[in-house]
């Protein structure tokens, strides 16, 4: 198609691919934003608490109470629950913020 032809739906092709570049830059500014966001969850009342930044644990904080030698297990349920809830809020943020700019379409955020 030339440059200025309309296209189904009404728009001309050039409008529309400055359209789709103007998103794909906007998405690329919320992608590195969203990749220097911080989200921290904790368990057992503070006492384990992770922190997440781009997918990665950067922080993990154990305070001596939750250190028990007799119940290791419960240690690992309280770091494995931070972690993930830490993981969580950062998958969720992203793929609420890339859909904002998305319109709802489903791109695979």
């Amino acid at each position: 198609m030339k440059p200025g032809r309309m296209i189904p739906g009404g728009m001309n092709m050039q409008a529309m691919m400055k359209q789709a570049q103007k998103l794909q830059n906007e998405m690329m500014k919320k992608q590195e934003e969203l990749e220097k966001m911080e989200f921290t969850a904790s368990a057992g009342g503070g006492v384990v608490t992770a922190t997440v930044v781009s997918k990665q644990i950067t922080g993990l904080t154990i305070k001596p109470e939750a250190v028990d030698p007799d119940d290791v297990e419960m240690l690992t349920d309280l770091v494995m629950t931070a972690v993930n809830d830490a993981l969580r809020q950062c998958e969720e943020t992203t793929s609420r913020e890339m859909q904002k700019l998305t319109g709802g379409m489903n791109l695979g955020f």
